[in-house]
């Protein structure tokens, strides 16, 4: 399990470090203005089967995100397939008391 989980963790900083070369960061691996070390910090918060509360990191780094942007990823097959409830990333800024933007609340499922 933990090897998959590593697996998973690679696969999204990868996927990150795309995201960041096309938008022209040469600062490091960041998403939607959050850098490895954030993504990294919320990834347990977004993993299904046993998420954990985000931590104060997590909420730091998702406090200095652009919203929308990760808001842009909710319907993203990317998510699902990097191990990340699109359901629970949807609700990580409610927990971390910061504003939900429109159109971007937890998705509920019929």
């Amino acid at each position: 399990m933990a090897a998959k989980l590593v697996v998973l963790v690679v696969v999204f900083v990868a996927v990150a470090a795309v995201e960041a070369t096309s938008r022209g960061n040469n600062n490091g691996v960041s998403l939607c203005k959050m850098n490895e070390d954030g993504l990294t910090a919320c990834k347990p918060s977004v993993t299904k089967p046993n998420p954990v509360d985000p931590t104060p990191e997590c909420c730091k780094a998702l406090s200095a995100a652009d919203l929308n942007c990760l808001c842009s990823y909710r319907n993203s097959l990317m998510l699902p397939a990097l191990g990340i409830d699109p359901e629970l990333a949807m609700g990580l800024p409610a927990k971390c008391s910061l504003p939900v933007p429109s159109g971007c609340s937890a998705m509920k499922h019929p």
